[in-house]
């Protein structure tokens, strides 16, 4: 080949040698884009253990999903949270709030309004000689929860020394503690000085236990004196017997629940001061009782709304 023409072939000869070039890139280019545009598949292992074909989570759905997650308020927003938190504790101090006097115990030991506009047919609803059993008070309890009614449970200081947990069950599931002395003796026939202990030592054993000392007080067998109300006076305790017996405890009426349920209905009347204890038979008797009371037009008053006699009822001697 004479130079000449190698000179001229030679810049034909690059020229073809570039353009192979451009055509082997924008083929490149056109295949990684169609393989960026394709969804690749990844094989997932089933619990059986044979292999499903799954699509991969696309980047860019997964950001969209972020960004209305965030639009929708499920990310986490510190007003709203401080909004809930102001809107949770006003519902407990609701729940706990304690409601206002509005009912005193008088001389018959009947629940007596403290004016004439509040409703005067209720019934106050007792449990003495407890705590006894965990079965028996959540099958009580779970009755006055059904009928939205609370009670006084008057324990016994020797039974919350020997279960403490039982008193603090029904603390915990709203009920009132009552004050029933330590022993379940006959206090009139005992000193001063030793009912003094019996009732005072109740009242510091259910403050160390539930943190709160009780504002009720019934002596057993409903026997007390002078002295016994002045020493419940001291100790800020509204003293109270009964109005309505149901007769629970008595050998004739064990294991009837119907007996129970007639022994109240035949005493019922406004304002009862109804007297139960903690036994199997008043367990199963309570949710037809409590039914045919609401039948009959009866409320359930709120233990917790009874207080000190007013003084104008007192001088009226209801106190």
């Amino acid at each position: 080949m004479t130079p000449l023409l190698h000179k001229k072939l030679l810049p034909i000869a690059a020229a073809c040698l570039i353009l192979s070039s451009c055509g082997q890139t924008d083929a490149q280019n056109e295949q990684a884009t169609s393989n960026q545009n394709a969804i690749p598949t990844v094989e997932t292992t089933t619990p059986g253990g044979s292999n499903e074909s799954g699509q991969v989570s696309d980047p860019l759905d997964s950001s969209v999903t972020t960004d209305q997650n965030a639009n929708s308020g499920n990310s986490s927003d510190p007003s709203g949270q401080t909004a809930g938190a102001d809107q949770n504790a006003e519902n407990a101090a609701t729940e706990t709030a304690e409601p206002q006097l509005m009912y005193h115990i008088n001389k018959a030991y009947n629940v007596v309004p403290n004016d004439e506009s509040i409703e005067k047919k209720v019934v106050l609803l007792t449990f003495d000689d407890g705590p006894k059993e965990k079965e028996m008070i959540d099958g009580l309890i779970d009755t006055l929860d059904k009928h939205q009614a609370k009670a006084i449970f008057f324990v016994n200081g020797y039974r919350v020394k020997a279960h403490p947990e039982l008193l603090q069950l029904i603390k915990e599931r709203g009920q009132i503690i009552g004050n029933h002395s330590w022993d379940h003796i006959d206090l009139k026939k005992e000193s001063a000085a030793n009912m003094r202990k019996q009732i005072e030592d109740v009242q510091k054993i259910v403050k160390d236990t539930t943190g709160e000392a009780p504002r009720f007080f019934r002596p057993p067998f409903g026997s007390g004196n002078e002295t016994t109300h002045q020493i419940a006076d001291d100790n800020d305790l509204v003293y109270m017997t009964w109005s309505n017996g149901s007769l629970d405890w008595d050998s004739k009426n064990k294991n009837k629940p119907d007996a129970v349920i007639a022994n109240v209905l035949e005493q019922l009347h406004a304002g009862s001061n109804i007297l139960m204890h903690e036994l199997p038979w008043t367990v199963e008797a309570l949710d037809e009782l409590l039914t045919q009371l609401e039948q009959k037009g009866y409320g359930f008053v709120d233990p917790r709304s009874i207080g000190p006699a007013p003084v104008e009822a007192e001088a009226g001697g209801t106190k």
